[in-house]
């Protein structure tokens, strides 16, 4: 019984959290009317697995709408490849 009131509070919890986590504006390659595409700007990147290695990345703002998008296209292709992996059945 306390194992079920444990889990179903981490349950709740874990919900109340994803539900106030702000959603993520989409991103597109259009850039805004007042924002300069060949504006340099830097971001500083945290290497996976680790809260000592970070390196500082400057591209253009059209290169940083590039560089999602190619990300985005990525992932949807892996999505897609695992779909059709797991609904193959020769494998």
């Amino acid at each position: 019984m306390k194992n079920a009131f444990i889990l179903s509070a981490l349950l709740v919890s874990s919900a109340a959290v994803f539900a106030q986590a702000p959603a993520e504006a989409p991103a597109t390659t259009q850039l805004g009317p007042n924002q300069d595409p060949d504006q340099i700007v830097c971001q500083t990147q945290t290497e996976i697995g680790s809260r000592l290695n970070r390196r500082r990345v400057c591209r253009t703002r059209a290169e940083w709408a590039e560089h999602r998008r190619m990300y985005r296209d990525n992932i949807e292709k892996a999505q897609q490849q695992s779909m059709t992996d797991s609904r193959d059945p020769g494998m």
